[in-house]
């Protein structure tokens, strides 16, 4: 062989290449080999790009993994996003303060987010609707409409704090709290909330839902106005409130149904 002359490349061998793709946990990027060195063949692309591309797949695809187990850990109810929510029909939800609770800030600085009014204007929907938008943006999260929370936080009332440090609804980055107010609490019901909120105070993030003005947290806590004074404290310090008026959806369908019109 003269100096002129070059080796020649050995053969790529794309079944060897996928198999150990496999073999060190990497299966998109296994599954989508041949396409992509396809397309760097004929496109002329460098190989650093053709790594990029293939390493993209690969984490595509775990991201959206990670955001259906997610959604599926976090108990949210399916079907409510912001892409579903009918602002034209409540003008009293501004969709620019809506879009900057998207962007999860709030959550990342450990705030409370309060959503006031009356039955059926969309808090339940909107609540879902940021909790996916957290998961999409890597915080974990947990759904609970109230009485769910109050049932799980009975059975744990005699955990030690260790052991109660643990569960989900302490350790999560954000808690979601639905249908707050619609029963009052228990004075060991409302004790025990005193507790949950204490301790995720500056902690980790709330999202509550409630059709009770904040002057009425007494009623919902017992009737104890000094423990509604210390919740309502911390709930309320370094957090957004959301007082959602208008018309409710659910009768909003139901006259649709009635009447058949749109």
């Amino acid at each position: 062989m003269t100096k002129t002359q070059t080796a020649p490349q050995p053969k790529v061998d794309l079944d060897t290449i996928r198999d150990r793709l496999h073999r060190v946990g990497l299966p998109r990027a296994a599954d989508e080999l041949e396409h992509l060195v396809s397309e760097a063949v004929q496109g002329n692309i460098s190989p650093h790009r053709f790594l990029d591309r293939l390493l993209e797949e690969e984490l595509g695809q775990r991201e959206e993994r990670r955001i259906r187990t997610s959604l599926k850990l976090s108990a949210l109810p399916t079907g409510q996003t912001l892409a579903n929510f009918d602002f034209a029909f409540q003008p009293s939800v501004e969709r620019g303060r809506i879009e900057t609770l998207a962007t999860c800030q709030w959550i990342r600085e450990n705030r409370t987010l309060l959503m006031q009014g009356p039955p059926g204007v969309g808090k339940s929907h909107l609540a879902a609707a940021l909790g996916v938008k957290a998961i999409e943006n890597g915080f974990g999260v947990m759904f609970y409409r109230l009485e769910e929370l109050l049932s799980a936080l009975r059975r744990d009332a005699e955990l030690t704090p260790a052991k109660l440090r643990r569960k989900k609804y302490l350790s999560t980055s954000l808690l979601i709290i639905d249908e707050v107010g619609f029963e009052p609490m228990t004075r060991q019901e409302a004790s025990l909330f005193f507790r949950l909120v204490s301790h995720r105070y500056q902690r980790g993030s709330i999202l509550i839902t409630t059709n009770k003005g904040i002057k009425d947290w007494p009623e919902i806590l017992a009737g104890d106005e000094v423990l509604a004074t210390a919740i309502l404290d911390r709930l309320l310090h370094n957090s957004y409130v959301l007082d959602i008026k208008g018309r409710s959806y659910r009768l909003r369908d139901l006259e649709r149904a009635v009447t058949g019109k749109d």
